[in-house]
């Protein structure tokens, strides 16, 4: 008896042993501090063919948002959620009902520089404002 206590020890350290070299890293959700927020218009290739988004077909401009990104961890962050506001000269909104402007695929740990490719609809007057510009991911693949 006293023999298959002590095996009965021994196998339950043994998993709680495995269970500590096993256990999946767990992810957590990064903030990401964007910072140094300009834009630019596309170049022609780009922005051939430009129409805004929300399923309509309407004439727009191209223009690429550039900042820089921070990461905090020291592990590359994938897929990272950008959200803004972007505003025209007249202070209405470019992105009707939506602030997630688009996303990076890599922020490296550190700061790293970022671009994002937007469509405005041809009709918003510059010089484009943009407020409130974070950015969110993961240090690994998500499953769905």
């Amino acid at each position: 008896m006293k023999l298959r206590s002590i095996a009965v020890a021994v196998i339950t350290f043994g998993f709680w042993i495995a269970s500590w070299l096993m256990t999946p890293e767990a992810l957590a959700l990064v903030q990401i501090k964007l910072s140094n927020l300009s834009y630019h218009e596309c170049p022609a290739e780009l922005a051939q063919g430009a129409t805004t988004p929300g399923g309509t077909s309407m004439a727009a401009n191209c223009y690429i948002v550039t900042g820089k990104a921070e990461n905090p961890t020291g592990k590359t962050i994938v897929n990272a959620d950008i959200f803004g506001r972007i505003y025209d000269a007249n202070d209405n909104p470019v992105l009707q009902n939506r602030t997630r402007v688009g996303s990076i695929e890599e922020v490296p740990p550190g700061s790293s520089e970022f671009e994002l490719r937007i469509s405005v609809p041809i009709n918003q007057p510059t010089p484009l404002k943009l407020k409130q510009f974070k950015a969110a991911g993961f240090t690994g693949t998500v499953r769905r």
